[in-house]
């Protein structure tokens, strides 16, 4: 119980870096004076720990203090690995020099094993510096500026504190406070253009949820749908729908019950199937869609 105890003392100092005695007594449901038995415990084990008096003292370890390899498991070893290998993906910087460090520490060697790569096959070099902007300035608290597309294509000038990058559905979407209407925003990283860093350094502030610009509040209520996909449209049945909401039909096609959010994406999303998808329900659908196809359709015989 006692080196369980030490360990989640040595675990507990490096999280919150300076404690006190009671507060450690209190969590491990013990005396201080036994708090106090393990800090000599820890320090005649090696473990830089110290104890301070008066205002603002405590337990605390020495500041530059890291776990050595022996204080982690193994697969805990290749937890560490493996994050650091997905980050590698952001072209964090020397994100590699440390994953070679850690892994000569650990004895580690499969490092080849996983790959992840967010963007598109095919991407140009100009949406991966669009990233590194990006990443650069929220490391650094830089002001960003840039144009502005939104769900209905209408332009606007930005400038915004960039927060946080977020992966969610397939893309990337920047969190950041916008000052041009002086609130949290969040925007799809493919709509934005003319990405700038200013230089001008921005002090942190809370992200509290908002509405707004946010993925969820960009489009209407959900819609219960039943659609049927043809044989010939099998490859994109499996990768965009839950395996819940397939059935696999004798003639080979599919139905899909599923229920999406009502929008112009909708409409455009099933008409991006072509010929292959046929809407079942509700009819209101297939009425929408013949209108968006006559349009079309009168557009292209002018």
């Amino acid at each position: 119980m006692q080196i369980s105890r030490l360990f989640k003392i040595v675990y507990i100092l490096l999280d919150k870096r300076i404690t006190t005695a009671k507060e450690l007594a209190e969590h491990f449901e013990v005396s201080i004076r036994t708090i106090y038995r393990d800090v000599e415990a820890l320090s005649s084990a090696g473990i830089p720990i110290y104890a301070s008096q008066g205002k603002g003292g405590g337990i605390s370890l020495l500041d530059d203090f890291v776990l050595n390899k022996s204080l982690l498991l193994d697969h805990e070893q290749n937890e560490i690995l493996i994050a650091l290998q997905s980050l590698s993906v952001t072209e964090y910087p020397n994100v590699d020099t440390v994953l070679s460090k850690l892994s000569s520490l650990f004895k580690k060697d499969k490092l080849n094993w996983i790959e992840v790569d967010f963007s598109a096959w095919g991407s140009s070099k100009n949406q991966k510096e669009k990233f590194n902007i990006l990443k650069t300035a929220i490391i650094s608290d830089h002001m960003i500026t840039f144009d502005y597309f939104n769900s209905s294509g209408i332009k606007s000038s930005r400038r915004v504190e960039p927060t946080k990058l977020i992966f969610k559905a397939k893309s990337w979407y920047l969190q950041g406070f916008c000052l041009a209407i002086n609130q949290n925003r969040t925007f799809k990283i493919s709509r934005m253009r003319g990405i700038e860093a200013t230089g001008e350094i921005y002090i942190q502030r809370s992200l509290d949820e908002q509405p707004g610009d946010s993925p969820e509040n960009q489009f209407g209520d959900r819609l219960d749908l039943q659609l049927r996909i043809s044989s010939e449209g099998a490859f994109r049945v499996y990768d965009e729908f839950d395996e819940n909401d397939i059935v696999k039909n004798e003639d080979g096609s599919f139905t899909i019950t599923t229920s999406l959010p009502e929008s112009d994406w909708l409409y455009n999303y099933i008409l991006s199937f072509g010929t292959v998808i046929e809407a079942i329900e509700p009819p209101s659908v297939r009425e929408i869609i013949a209108a968006k196809l006559a349009t079309m359709l009168n557009k292209i015989s002018r």
